[in-house]
């Protein structure tokens, strides 16, 4: 059996190197394989429905279907991408810290019987599989980003950002955070499911986006209100469900890991929904179920960094303490600076990723009831953490920043005012959600 040399989706410094020894007999346990293609569907599940239905439930009626599209379409396109050259730039086999060059576009090389390797030596799972389980996270990742300009985005720039961006941005970070090579795996950062590689690149891309395209008609005027919260409410849900695929999959066994990353997703959500409701009860005198919503997202968000290294306890305490400070973003921080991030992608995403891949420094320590070990040194690890969390934001702001002024030069951005008012349901894609 050929055996693939990359790491796996779980850069954990903390424990021992994954390569394995020659004389280590590959097995590929049946369990494994069952448990990794659950997870695979769960992750995919985020998306469609999961992701579209939470979007489209915060977009006014006259946009519904556009969300639904873009998240759609974004999907399909990245698993064409991640299958051509996507994988290749990512966990290609190249010693650079940065990419993983050429050597497996078109998946060149890769059989049924190629295999990768897990966190237990002489553990393997077939290629095919871990390729696509890392496909899922690279789809999902571009679609959260749609929430931050939802509404009035030009649907074909939209397409060639997400082609230009994936390819620039995301799989290098991928690269640079998971692969043995990459420059922040060997720097020791933890990033157990994709804080930094998800949800911080998702959200600096966003801010950036929220920015250059500017403001909704009608911003601070009109009332843009979600049009259902019940379609919300089924989207965070499965957004919940799934989300135990890409945590306690980023395991890549079924073992002991994948219930630390599972009890975790249970409790640092559950923080993060107390949190927010709380706050709003306190400032507000009545707690929402959009807050209950918001909560949910910024616990999981926090916790995916994290899951597979803290403990339940110390994942409540994550949760919620990620939850109030996105609710400061959300309400205060982004009112006060005045940009639409629509659907608050940076406020929960971005700020959420940030304040759960430090997080993972603090709460990983053994004395908070995390797995470090006796030598674990909590501020030498959270200073890690920070370096990696300014790295991405460095790698993926500017680059956004460039692609996002290239596509407006040349394509534009936005759509017309008199599209935008009409709603892109119409204007974009010649058909409504409802009908009266």
């Amino acid at each position: 059996m050929k055996r693939n040399t990359l790491i796996g989706a779980s850069a954990l410094a903390l424990l021992p190197t994954l390569a394995l020894a020659q004389d280590v007999t590959e097995t590929v346990d049946k369990g494994d394989v069952a448990w990794m293609m659950t997870a695979t569907l769960l992750v995919l599940f985020m998306i469609l429905p999961g992701l579209s239905l939470f979007y489209g439930g915060l977009v006014r009626t006259k946009n519904m279907l556009s969300v639904l599209m873009q998240c759609t379409l974004i999907t399909a396109m990245v698993m064409v991408i991640w299958v051509v050259w996507g994988y290749s730039f990512a966990f290609g086999g190249s010693t650079s810290p940065y990419w993983g060059g050429m050597s497996k576009m078109f998946l060149a090389g890769v059989t049924p019987d190629s295999l990768a390797a897990t966190f237990t030596d002489g553990v393997m799972i077939p290629e095919y599989l871990f390729i696509a389980f890392q496909m899922t996270f690279a789809a999902i990742t571009p679609a959260l980003i749609v929430g931050a300009f939802a509404e009035r985005i030009k649907f074909s720039a939209l397409m060639v950002f997400v082609l230009l961006w994936v390819t620039i941005v995301y799989f290098p970070i991928a690269h640079m955070v998971w692969d043995a090579n990459g420059l922040i795996f060997n720097m020791g950062a933890i990033d157990f499911a994709g804080g930094t590689v998800v949800h911080i690149n998702a959200g600096i891309a966003a801010l950036c986006g929220s920015i250059m395209i500017g403001k909704r008609v009608g911003f601070g005027r009109d009332n843009m209100a979600p049009h259902s919260m019940t379609l919300t409410m089924v989207g965070a849900a499965m957004l919940w469900v799934g989300w135990f695929g890409f945590n306690a999959g980023s395991n890549l066994e079924a073992t002991s890991g994948a219930t630390l990353a599972m009890i975790n997703t249970f409790t640092a959500t559950a923080g993060g929904i107390l949190a927010w409701c709380a706050i709003e009860g306190l400032t507000r005198g009545k707690a929402s179920m959009l807050g209950a919503a918001s909560g949910m997202v910024a616990g999981l968000v926090a916790v995916t960094p994290a899951c597979g290294t803290i403990g339940p306890v110390g994942a409540i305490a994550l949760g919620a303490i990620a939850s109030a400070v996105c609710y400061f973003f959300v309400d205060v921080v982004k009112r006060k600076a005045g940009y639409d991030d629509s659907l608050d992608v940076f406020g929960v995403h971005g700020i959420g990723g940030i304040v759960g891949a430090i997080g993972t420094g603090i709460f990983t320590a053994p004395g908070l009831g995390g797995t470090g070990g006796d030598d674990y040194s909590l501020l030498g690890q959270t200073w890690i953490q920070t370096e990696a969390v300014v790295i991405t934001i460095v790698w993926c702001g500017i680059a956004s920043l460039i692609l996002y002024k290239l596509i407006d030069m040349t394509m534009g951005l936005r759509v017309t005012e008199e599209e935008e008012r009409i709603g892109l349901d119409l204007s974009s894609h010649g058909e409504q959600a409802y009908h009266g």
